[in-house]
Formats: C-alpha cells, sequence, structure tokens
C-alpha cells in the first residue's frame, strides 16, 4: 500500500487537542508519498495536479496531491511493464501517458483510468533508457546500446533508427521548432539528429565522464549537459562540436535537469541534493531540497510552476516550493562561502522537514546574507 507521510507535528496538534483532531492543515507543500519501490521516473501533468512514477518492478502509479494534509491520494496503478519502468511522460493534452522499461516496450496509457492503450514489444533490441515527446504524435527513445529512434505513433512505426552512440543514450531534448534532437550519452558526446531530414547530424566531442542530461536554456540559444562526475558542459546553438564554457559543480553527479527560468536550472544528485544554478554567470544559487544521503533519480516542474517534484532512493516522492525561484537574481561577482560550508537553503525544507526548524534557519539565513552584504561592500570598497 503506497501511503502519505505526515510530519511529526501533526500529533502536537492532536495532544494539545484531548486527542479530537483539527480541521486538515494546509501546507506550503503536499506531503511526501511513499513508494513501496524505489521510483525512477515521475511526471506531472501539464494542467492538473496529478502525478504519475514509474518503479524499479515496473509498476506505474498515479496520484492527485495538494496541499492540504491528508489530501494526497492514489488514483491507480498499473503493472503491465515486465521489468523496471525507466521513464513516463505525459502527451501534451494530458490525457495520455507514454512509458518505456527494462523490457524493451513502449506503452500507451489511458491517464483517467490506467489502461494500456497500445503497446510496442521489442520497440528496441537493448533495454529503453530514455524518452522524450516531440509533439502529439512523435516521440523519441534512446536504450542502454546507443541506438536512438524516433516513432510515429499514428502508424506505430520507427521512422528513424540511428545508431551513434557506443553506451546509453541518457537523456533526449528537442528545440522550440521541433526540428534537432539532442541526445546525452554515457559514451560522454551529444549527439545532434535532425528530425525533419531524418538524419544523423555529428556528435560532440567527448567529455570526461558520462552524459546524464541535456537541456536548452537562455532562450535556446544555449545547450547545457549534466555529467557523472558534477560538471556542467555549456555549448552554444549551432556549436554543437566543442563546448564554449564549463562549470564544475561541487557535486556527485549531475543526474538530472530541469529549467525554471531561461537563466536557473534545478540539478539533482546522487548526492541527494537538489541544487538551483544559474548559467551564465555560472553560480550555485542554493539547494532547494534533499533527499538525505540518497540519490535522486528524477526531477520534475508542477504545471503551475509552483512546485519541484524529486523521486529518491528512500521510495519518497517530496515536494519543494520553487514558486520565489524565478525572482532570484546573481550578481556578477561571486559571493564568499558560508562559514559552515553549507549551501544557501532556498525552500524551508532545504536541510530539514520540520516546519519549527525551518522558522529558526530562515532567520539565520538573514544573518547570513546581511554579513554576506557587508564582506562584499567592504571587498569592493577595497578594490581599484
Amino acid at each position: 500500500m503506497v501511503q502519505t507521510v505526515s510530519g511529526p507535528e501533526n500529533d502536537d496538534d492532536e495532544e494539545a487537542n484531548g486527542g479530537e483532531s483539527l480541521a486538515p492543515r494546509v501546507r506550503d507543500t503536499p506531503q511526501d508519498i511513499r513508494l513501496e519501490a524505489i521510483a525512477n521516473t515521475v511526471a506531472l501533468h501539464p494542467s492538473r495536479d496529478l502525478l504519475v512514477c514509474g518503479d524499479v518492478d515496473g509498476d506505474v502509479y498515479a496520484f492527485s496531491y495538494s496541499c492540504t494534509e491528508g489530501e494526497n491520494r492514489e488514483l491507480w496503478s498499473s503493472g503491465h511493464h515486465l521489468k523496471s519502468c525507466r521513464q513516463v511522460r505525459f502527451a501534451e493534452d494530458g490525457l495520455k501517458l507514454y512509458t518505456v522499461s527494462r523490457d524493451k516496450s513502449v506503452h500507451l496509457m489511458d491517464v483517467e483510468q490506467g489502461k494500456l492503450v497500445t503497446r510496442i514489444r521489442g520497440a528496441h533490441s537493448a533495454p529503453i533508457n530514455s524518452l522524450l515527446l516531440v509533439d502529439e504524435n512523435i516521440l523519441a527513445t534512446g536504450d542502454d546500446g546507443g541506438t536512438m529512434k524516433v516513432w510515429d505513433m499514428r502508424k506505430g512505426t520507427a521512422i528513424m533508427d540511428l545508431k551513434h552512440h557506443d553506451d546509453y543514450i541518457s537523456d533526449i531534448a528537442v528545440d522550440q521548432a521541433k526540428r534537432i534532437l539532442l541526445t546525452a550519452s554515457g559514451d560522454g558526446t551529444m549527439g545532434v539528429f535532425n528530425i525533419k531530414r531524418r538524419r544523423f547530424e555529428l556528435l560532440s566531442e567527448p567529455q570526461s565522464g558520462d552524459l546524464t542530461s541535456v537541456v536548452l536554456m537562455k532562450y535556446g540559444k544555449k545547450v547545457v549537459c549534466g555529467s557523472s562526475e558534477g560538471t556542467m558542459y555549456i555549448f552554444n546553438w549551432n556549436g554543437f562540436g566543442a563546448t564554449s564554457d564549463r562549470f564544475a559543480v561541487k557535486a556527485e553527479s549531475l543526474d538530472c535537469m530541469v529549467p525554471v527560468t531561461n537563466n536557473i536550472v534545478c540539478t539533482a544528485s546522487m548526492d541527494g541534493y537538489i541544487r538551483a544554478i544559474n548559467i551564465l554567470p555560472n553560480r550555485v544559487i542554493g539547494c532547494i531540497g534533499q533527499h538525505v544521503g540518497e540519490p535522486i533519480e528524477e526531477i520534475a516542474k508542477s504545471w503551475d510552476s509552483r512546485f519541484l517534484v524529486s523521486s529518491g532512493h528512500d521510495q519518497l516522492i517530496k515536494f519543494w516550493d520553487i514558486s520565489a525561484l524565478p525572482k532570484t537574481t546573481v550578481n556578477e561577482y561571486r559571493k564568499r562561502k558560508k562559514k559552515d560550508g553549507r549551501m544557501k537553503s532556498l525552500t524551508k525544507k532545504a536541510h530539514g522537514d520540520n516546519d519549527f526548524f525551518s522558522g529558526l534557519m530562515d532567520e539565520s539565513e538573514k544573518k547570513d546574507e546581511e554579513e554576506e552584504e557587508e564582506e562584499d561592500s567592504e571587498s569592493d570598497s577595497g578594490s581599484d
């Protein structure tokens, strides 16, 4: 049974009222959802408070979520995949759901009831690792062997079937014009494919470590790849052969990235931290949250950009309030590190889930910021 995790503060409310429970509390974020197995993947509905996750057993779950305590609901579960479900993605209309699996199949499901509509068995000869919806009819898939396929779901057939990578395809992105597909691979290269002409264009020069994620930033003028070594590789659009910039983040890895604005991207890591990072100037803005000591598999943004959702090896789906993040500005100069070495907290729960401690933390954050500003003004006045 999948359950919602409640915080310790609820028990105090009941004790204060002689055991009677109060009206449901409205929280800043929905409660954590505890799963029966680790979720590899999580996706959020494009227009409703609904999420879907796929786990290592091949099961897919749908939940509605709410900030009202106790209101998260499991809507349905599906066990159609024979092996681990690797990625889930909603169609743009929110009515259909696509899933891919280690069992080498692509499934199309009905979102309302969780029923299987179409199945492509043996879609790849190797386990499928990544999935991208290009439009309502076209989707791209990448497998563990480095093969990328593009499917026309009206026919259920592949219109592109290309192998140019020597290792798994970790992630796929597409430009706004739906013309160029970009792939990140475990062989350390980024692949460039032209969907309109149905052909391979080029591979970037190899980077050190696996490329684990790829996103477009700066109004599509920059492509950013995350890596297994915690370095961000930045390419100019149409300068795909070699990086224009790189940023070594003090992270164990950068396994998943979600753009929040054209400048700010959230990253998930093996070290359990979710970081907000500004691109050009390259800065770690701070910590959104963490799955303490547990790797994070995937992060996703809600339809209204209010929440970031994460799935970790602690078998939890967690929610983080990122509504203030787009207003964040980054100065050109570097601020000094905090004395204890911790990242700046960007959400109340960034370094802990207890509301009482988060209040104290807000105060210490303000104090630290004031100290930083004083230090910065001193260092500025002392410079030539």
